[in-house]
């Protein structure tokens, strides 16, 4: 809604006592270049730029939506905006905002526009909320540029928003934000007056926790900055310590480093856990990943080597359980993908276990690097082009279909290894069948089978 008198006044007492406000408020950029992280939607002549007057004439910017997670910058966006240009600028929330305050805008809109001159801007956060009726009440109004449209989205806006109204805006993508965005955001926080005007120093460990918890929302990290930094300041204090974070946020710190060794010591514990079955330990490293702010890709590309090194035919679902997981993490990210990888790593934990392909496949590797190669047996050899009869090339080949039972007896192997046996299954779990099987093909094969 456009500001009342009762937000002006907050809004002035903010300007005189700028402590008043969040320290989230207080640092919220007041120019695009400000702005921490994004740097594929602030490049010279990209539509935020256009939207604030660094460009326009006959292309002028159009409604654009904001797709990202929380704590990426939607909000800050629609502010900066409304701070640089002339335009008239309103914010509406999908959450408490209906057709009727939506119909309320528009028509101010539009005598703004026809009286004055004067354009409006219309800032509507959580988008997704609205319902197809509630989204088709915006669609007169951005297809006739009465407003332009900033919408914010936390949710894929290909399920969460009506074609129509996508079709008629540019869907802008807002990544989270890296350590290093959050890193310089924190410092400016530290240093600058409308900060904590160097009152305190941030310790590395200190700063790396922070880092940790926030997790690429940058609401977050200022919010957990500034409550240890307001219990810092109570204990008469001059750094941030370690102790006042985790006190502060009720955190305890994880000593995992997603660059150094406990990146990988974690990652090793979670795979061995899962291949001895022991699925709280496995839940306990999975935890302390997510935790640390672990790509949940990383994750879930272990799980699928898991599943293919660990548990292989004992369970032929888990692989493409986990292949699932990984799609699933890809599409959704955190924090849901956490339910995910819980999902898949309890089943694989719990799956019977073999490495009878492991080892096999390594078997086979270990030969052929030693040299046991030697030539494909002729009639296994292509025999469609034009003088492979000569040759003798697929001379005596048996179609195994046209044999009782599929399975002809004919070698397939090179001399090298004809009589090597490379897979050893296991009686674990689905592995059982294939041993059972295993040993009556090879005897067909060898034409003891009758």
């Amino acid at each position: 809604m456009e500001p009342d008198l009762f937000t002006a006044a907050a809004e002035d007492r903010q300007e005189k006592d700028p402590s008043s406000s969040p320290l989230a408020v207080r640092m919220r950029p007041r120019v695009l270049d400000e702005v921490a992280g994004q740097r594929h939607l602030l490049k010279p002549g990209a539509p935020l730029r256009r939207l604030v007057g660094e460009g326009g004439g006959p292309a002028g910017p159009s409604s654009v939506i904001l797709w990202g997670p929380p704590g990426t910058g939607k909000t800050t966006l629609a502010h900066v905006v409304s701070k640089a240009t002339n335009k008239r600028f309103v914010e509406l929330s999908a959450i408490t905002a209906g057709v009727k305050e939506v119909r309320a805008v528009i028509d101010g809109a539009r005598r703004a526009s026809g009286g004055y001159g004067k354009e409006t801007v219309l800032f509507l956060d959580e988008i997704h909320r609205f319902s197809k009726a509630q989204q088709d009440s915006l669609l007169p109004a951005v297809e006739n540029r009465w407003v332009t449209l900033i919408a914010a989205t936390t949710e894929n806006p290909y399920f969460s928003i009506i074609s129509p109204l996508l079709s008629r805006s540019l869907l802008l993508t807002l990544e989270p934000l890296t350590d290093d965005d959050l890193r310089g955001l924190l410092r400016r926080a530290l240093s600058e007056e409308r900060g904590l005007g160097g009152a305190l120093t941030l310790p590395e460990d200190s700063e790396a926790h922070l880092l940790r918890i926030a997790g690429g929302d940058a609401r977050r990290a200022l919010t957990a900055l500034e409550a240890a930094a307001g219990a810092a300041l109570d204990k008469g204090e001059a750094e941030i310590a370690l102790t006042t974070v985790e006190e502060t946020v009720d955190r305890a710190a994880v000593m995992y480093d997603r660059d150094g060794d406990q990146h990988y010591d974690v990652a090793s514990a979670l795979i061995k856990s899962i291949r001895g079955s022991d699925v709280d330990a496995a839940l306990h490293y999975l935890a302390r990943m997510i935790d640390a702010g672990e790509d949940p890709r990383f994750i879930a590309r272990r799980l699928m080597i898991s599943a293919s090194e660990d548990i292989g035919l004992a369970d032929p679902a888990a692989l493409p359980l986990a292949v699932a997981a990984a799609q699933a993490v890809a599409m959704i990210g955190f924090p849901e993908a956490a339910l995910t990888l819980a999902h898949a790593t309890i089943a694989l934990a719990l799956a019977p276990k073999s490495n009878a392909a492991t080892t096999a496949i390594g078997a086979a590797l270990e030969d052929v690097r030693k040299g046991l190669t030697g030539p494909v047996p002729a009639h296994l050899r292509d025999g469609h082009y034009k003088g492979a009869a000569k040759l003798g090339h697929a001379q005596g080949y048996v179609y195994p279909h046209d044999v009782p039972g599929g399975i002809a007896a004919q070698q397939y192997a090179p001399d090298a290894v004809r009589d090597l046996r490379y897979y050893e299954p296991t009686r674990y779990g689905a592995e059982a069948r294939y041993a059972d099987v295993v040993e009556k093909v090879r005897e067909r094969l060898r034409g003891d089978g009758g």
